[in-house]
């Protein structure tokens, strides 16, 4: 069943009891990361459905009120880790329509209501608007456009098939300009982070889930529209800052950070904006809303491997220094 079709029949079974209110988005990790496209385009977009996306252990401590028989609540694990299957059987004690997202069947796809499987970014073969983010955005288009009306939803999806061969094309543009800054990189301890907007799930998962996690150096992420209250105090020419440039209403935030680290920080500022890796082969009545889908894979399969490369830590291992049961 296409994801359309999906959240139509949804959509369609809660009519009713009162209609939909409510979608909220369950994760852990970088698959948590990986709905922030979906929640931005929610926010800014809809005046009908409430959206919120919440870390599946809070989701079982702490479910928001207004989750109910009126609210879809979409889970997301590659392979279902044991905090995100709890999360959906307290979406479906509490009445929801639960939705798995997943790259191998699990215990999550057993207790969910529909299941929607998807292509995990590490495979460039795989086409890059039908990773979980893609998948995620779909739906949360899906659900504007039939409940309320999306203007743009024609535009939107065209740019659904314009997104791997823009990815192709930003892949290879960004190979040797990551393998300089991998080189420039590889002795720092500590690596910041800055994006805002539509790119601020990116930068987050860019910095938690790749060069913290799995190459094992200390990533701060800050969101450029708050950064300079606080955390610029940092700023340094011996410090190392890798900045996205989002497409899109908060681009302006970043256009600052940018101009701020040219006049005060030093050599290892590295900027990489959504416009020069080819966004805007997408049409600006929506390319704002696939920044994610653009530049979270060229962050994770060419700047993380790069970096993989250069300091010699094997990011397949993905090392853990303690012992977690999941």
């Amino acid at each position: 069943m296409e994801i359309r079709e999906l959240i139509e029949k949804i959509i369609k079974d809660m009519e009713d009891i009162g209609g939909i209110k409510n979608v909220v988005w369950v994760a852990a990790g970088g698959s948590h990361d990986g709905h922030y496209a979906a929640q931005y385009f929610m926010d800014r977009e809809s005046t009908v459905v409430r959206s919120q996306m919440i870390t599946s252990s809070e989701f079982v401590y702490a479910p928001p009120k207004g989750v109910g028989k009126n609210t879809i609540v979409v889970v997301t694990s590659m392979r279902g880790t044991k905090e995100t299957i709890e999360a959906a059987k307290a979406a479906k004690a509490l009445g929801a329509v639960t939705v798995s997202q997943y790259v191998e069947k699990s215990g999550l796809t057993e207790v969910c209501d529909y299941n929607v499987q998807y292509g995990s970014i590490w495979e460039d073969d795989k086409d890059q608007s039908k990773t979980n983010a893609g998948n995620a955005l779909r739906m949360a288009m899906a659900i504007v456009d039939i409940v309320e009306g999306y203007d743009n939803y024609a535009d939107a999806m065209d740019a659904f098939t314009k997104v791997q061969p823009a990815y192709i094309k930003a892949r290879e543009y960004c190979r040797p300009l990551a393998a300089k800054w991998a080189e420039q990189m590889k002795n720092e301890k500590v690596i910041t982070v800055l994006s805002s907007g539509p790119a601020y799930g990116s930068g987050h998962i860019f910095s938690t889930c790749n060069i913290l996690e799995m190459l094992q150096i200390h990533s701060p992420t800050f969101n450029s529209c708050d950064f300079f209250h606080g955390p610029f105090e940092i700023t340094d020419k011996n410090e190392a800052f890798f900045v996205l440039v989002a497409d899109g209403r908060t681009r302006k935030a970043d256009e600052r950070a940018v101009k701020f680290m040219k006049q005060y920080a030093g050599d290892k500022v590295y900027i990489l904006d959504a416009k020069e890796i080819g966004i805007d082969r997408l049409k600006d009545s929506v390319s704002e809303y696939f920044t994610h889908l653009l530049f979270t894979p060229v962050l994770n399969n060419v700047y993380m491997k790069e970096l993989s490369r250069e300091t010699g830590v094997d990011y397949t291992t993905r090392r853990y220094m303690w012992k977690v049961e999941y």
